[in-house]
């Protein structure tokens, strides 16, 4: 495989911490790398330098010159004064990118809900990235770097993405480095993982489940030779005791052995650990959702969120909640915890019922920000009994990985993943016995979610989970229910696939309100003279055709390649007669590939209304 950019002895420090220290690697043509490792600790910084949007203190990178590499940052990098259309194909005219049939499945997958003519700065930040997302993939690049790219991206953006790069390139060709907290997703799309700790960097094959595999036998393999070690440094330490006070002289080279013994322990990484509190007790009756209807706020009379839903939650139920952006999951917490009152319809609540709900800003974290993190424990409680042990709130927030340097940060210093682990053990110690979760893996990091996971498992009360993590939700749930959008609550015993298959088959009935692509109409074509606009069976069909186009255009494009491949090849051997035939049959196919595009266009600005 060809080489395309690495990275040579690259090192980076920020004060008097080392971020990364002498790392080298490299991607090659057809590597697939998902990037994992605590918060702070490099993962961004590594994937900066190797897109040479930073410099190492020393090291170098190097790339191949042809080599076109293409960066998706964390943060919002958009003009926010652009429309969403002039960000995201700059000044090309419609049939240079209307034509294209990569580019239109990137923005039906991408950007089909946004409207095309608002400017950046009204998105909403899950709009603002999927928009920078397309514009980074509607252009030809031998490498993609992508820093959480599933950030605000729901269950079926993410299996979007998933699909639109395992089939981007072909398998011996282009690279692309991610880093993500999605373990399906890593799992989904990645053949390597890199995990960046104490500023070195472990290469594994595989994905996600390969690498926590591996790392599980290294970490085996390590305490084996630790408990050698420290066999040897008690026998070393034993002798140096041993003899008489007066006679302390020792041979200089045993000495030296004993102390490089002891001193070459190195510092323990930061561990992340949650375990089981006390519950309070759970009654036969818990949370009941009875023929409940919402109207959506600020809406027509008539407009509902939710339309005459029933919901019954048992003792001990883990329930996980999908959907798409704005159909209510959050909404639903609320109306189960009370918050909100229902248009029509009532909450039954359990008399021992005591909920908790980690939101999706955590904000009720500002009520407490004038106060560090140990005080915000010790005003709930000064000693907590977790596991049958006796512990002090400085003990328990160590345990969730903050230091005794760290447990003095004032709250409002607090990183988003940091914010996260604090509020969730400030519910636990509540000890509440219903928890509700908005997107709680929202800032964290996989050792943090494998931490959160593990006190979930054993989670003696109801869980009820809204998340587009699928290895979160399929982990910690025993079932899902899904908000499709049309005021309903649907089961699904297929779990996640069942939902992304229920979409998938809405959407293309229309039966959902579902959104349309951006076409050339929605960029300043004529629009259509008809005052009332086309009707919903006009879009159906619409629809239809933009489909079977999409395709036969896939077909025509493949016969395209074949016939050039066929010219090529009876120009060197010199075959003019035959050469002329597949001239012949080119053209025709160039014409019946224009009069596609026409159609499609047509059709598309019919959708465009």
């Amino acid at each position: 495989m060809a080489h395309l950019l690495g990275g040579e002895n690259l090192t980076v420090s920020y004060a008097t911490r080392t971020v990364l220290d002498g790392v080298t690697l490299g991607l090659e043509d057809g590597d697939r790398i998902g990037m994992v490792g605590r918060n702070g600790d490099g993962k961004s910084t590594l994937m900066r330098l190797l897109a040479l949007r930073s410099t190492p203190d020393s090291g170098r990178v190097t790339k191949r010159g042809d080599v076109n590499v293409g960066y998706l940052d964390q943060g919002d990098v958009l003009d926010g004064d652009l429309t969403v259309g002039a960000a995201i194909v700059g000044d090309r005219a419609d049939y240079e990118w209307a034509a294209n049939p990569k580019i239109r499945e990137i923005m039906g997958g991408l950007v089909s809900d946004v409207d095309w003519n608002a400017n950046v700065h009204s998105l909403s930040g899950g709009q603002k990235r999927r928009v920078a997302l397309a514009k980074l993939l509607i252009e030809d690049h031998d490498v993609i770097m992508l820093d959480e790219p599933t950030n605000h991206l729901d269950v079926e953006g993410v299996a979007w993405l998933a699909r639109h790069l395992k089939s981007r390139w072909r398998a011996n060709q282009g690279a692309f480095l991610v880093v993500t907290h999605d373990r399906w997703f890593l799992d989904e799309v990645c053949n390597y993982t890199w995990e960046v700790h104490d500023a070195m960097v472990d290469m594994f094959d595989g994905g996600y489940a390969a690498y926590v595999l591996a790392r599980a036998e290294r970490d085996r393999m390590a305490a084996v030779v630790e408990n050698k070690r420290q066999q040897l440094v008690k026998k070393e330490l034993a002798w140096l005791r041993r003899g008489a006070p007066a006679r302390t002289s020792k041979p200089k080279f045993r000495i030296e052995a004993a102390n490089e013994l002891i001193s070459d322990v190195p510092e323990p990484r930061d561990s992340v650990a949650l375990n089981k509190m006390a519950t309070a007790r759970l009654g036969k009756d818990v949370l009941d959702l009875e023929n409940v209807s919402l109207d959506f706020e600020g809406g027509e009379a008539g407009q509902k969120l939710f339309n005459n839903i029933t919901l019954r939650l048992a003792p001990g139920e883990r329930l996980g909640l999908v959907g798409v952006n704005g159909a209510g999951k959050s909404t639903l917490l609320k109306l189960l915890n009370g918050d909100i009152q229902p248009t029509a319809g009532k909450l039954k609540r359990g008399k021992t019922v005591v909920t908790a709900v980690l939101t999706q800003d955590v904000k009720e974290l500002d009520e407490v920000s004038d106060l560090r993190v140990i005080e915000v424990i010790e005003r709930e409680k000064r000693s907590f009994n977790v596991g049958g042990r006796e512990f002090t709130a400085g003990q328990l927030v160590e345990q969730l990985g903050f230091t005794k340097e760290k447990q003095w940060t004032p709250v409002p210093d607090l990183s988003g993943g940091e914010r996260r682990r604090l509020q969730l053990l400030r519910l636990l110690v509540g000890e509440p016995n219903v928890l509700m979760l908005d997107e709680p893996t929202n800032d964290l990091d996989t050792d943090t979610l494998a931490a959160v996971e593990d006190v979930l498992d054993g989670w003696p009360g109801t869980l009820v989970v809204v998340s587009h993590d699928r290895y979160l939700l399929e982990r910690v749930t025993d079932h899902q229910m899904a908000l499709l959008g049309d005021g309903k609550l649907r089961g699904l015993p297929g779990g996640v696939d069942q939902y992304l298959e229920l979409r998938e088959a809405a959407l293309a009935a229309g039966t959902l309100g579902g959104s349309t692509a951006p076409t050339a109409a929605d960029s300043g074509s004529p629009a259509s003279t008809d005052a009332s606009g086309p009707t919903e069976a006009e879009k159906r069909e619409a629809r239809k055709d933009l489909n079977r186009i999409d395709r036969q255009l896939g077909k025509l494009a493949q016969q395209e390649e074949k016939l050039h491949t066929q010219m090529a090849a009876k120009s060197e051997s010199g075959d003019f007669d035959a050469l002329g035939e597949l001239n012949a049959k080119l053209q025709e196919l160039l014409e019946e590939k224009e009069g596609l595009e026409l159609e499609w266009l047509e059709a598309a600005e019919i959708l465009g209304e």
